[in-house]
């Protein structure tokens, strides 16, 4: 009988931050940010923001969370942690399509340009990396964190606003979320950094674009 695999502290709280800040959650934490940090997006009228939010919460997160079991039973994929590169192809060809799904539907709503921007800019990245992906397992975690980062930088630069307590919050994270993908293993250093790098200039180079 094979012993069973025990967890230590390290490895639970891995896991924790892991599913806290599941890549599926960062556009939504994102827009969580611009609303809350001390610009002029601050004054966007409440029924506006929870439009916005209701939008992304479901496109982005409830029907792709809730597709889940259907690819699980139809052995699309083999577990819910979705470890290997070839099993991830489906699944984030559908969460590039909710993406832009979202896109288009904020576009066409009355709200700053800037908003705009950024959910187009998280659909994009999300297609570069479904792209990336067929050939190569990038770290989705941290192409998360990296664009999170990025948001704060070019939301901090466009405004002329120093958000220097959103800042320093999300560096603390990303490094949590960084090391969390090590301590469990599931990518080598290389996929991890690269990762992050993909979605912080990513995020950068398409805001300044649009």
């Amino acid at each position: 009988m094979e012993d069973k695999i025990t967890l230590g502290p390290q490895d639970i709280f891995a896991k924790i931050i892991s599913i806290i800040f599941h890549p599926l959650f960062m556009p939504l934490y994102g827009m969580l940010i611009i609303f809350t940090a001390p610009t002029l997006f601050w004054y966007i009228p409440l029924k506006v923001k929870k439009i916005l939010l209701l939008v992304i919460t479901t496109n982005n997160i409830l029907i792709p969370i809730s597709l889940m079991p259907f690819f699980r039973y139809r052995n699309i994929i083999s577990s819910w942690i979705i470890e290997t590169r070839k099993e991830r192809i489906i699944p984030l060809l559908t969460v590039s399509f909710f993406y832009s799904i979202t896109s288009i539907i904020i576009y066409r709503l009355q709200v700053p340009v800037f908003l705009k921007a950024y959910i187009l800019s998280t659909a994009i990245l999300a297609i570069a990396v479904t792209i990336i992906n067929f050939w190569w397992k990038i770290s989705l975690h941290s192409v998360g964190a990296g664009a999170l980062s990025g948001i704060v930088i070019v939301l901090s630069l466009n405004m002329m606003a120093p958000l220097t307590w959103f800042l320093i919050p999300v560096i603390l994270i990303t490094g949590l979320i960084l090391s969390s993908r090590l301590k469990l293993n599931t990518h080598n250093p290389l996929e991890v950094y690269l990762g992050f790098l993909t979605g912080f200039a990513g995020m950068n180079l398409f805001m300044l674009l649009f």
